[in-house]
């Protein structure tokens, strides 16, 4: 196995997961359970997904395509200045 993707969150690692399985690549999270355990850890780069090696060329452009999807969307939130907010719109 080999480490093919490090996740900023969980979420973000089951997104990538979830991509490759849709592909019938094998993958598997390392770092889900220390998530509970951020408080003494580095916050980053313990949460990551791995793919056997026979799979890595058919594995890196499916991450790369997800990690493109994943920095646009967080661009767009960024840019808009209503992402976020909790407030409910008129008459709801």
């Amino acid at each position: 196995m080999r480490t093919i993707y490090h996740a900023e969150s969980m979420i973000d690692a089951h997104l990538v997961k979830d991509a490759l399985e849709h592909e019938e690549i094998p993958a598997f999270i390392a770092g889900e359970h220390l998530i509970g355990g951020v408080g003494q850890l580095p916050a980053r780069d313990f949460i990551t997904v791995a793919v056997p090696d026979s799979c890595i060329e058919r594995a890196a452009p499916i991450v790369k395509r997800i990690e493109a999807q994943l920095s646009e969307a967080r661009r767009s939130a960024a840019e808009d200045p209503d992402w976020g907010d909790s407030t409910l719109p008129a008459g709801t």
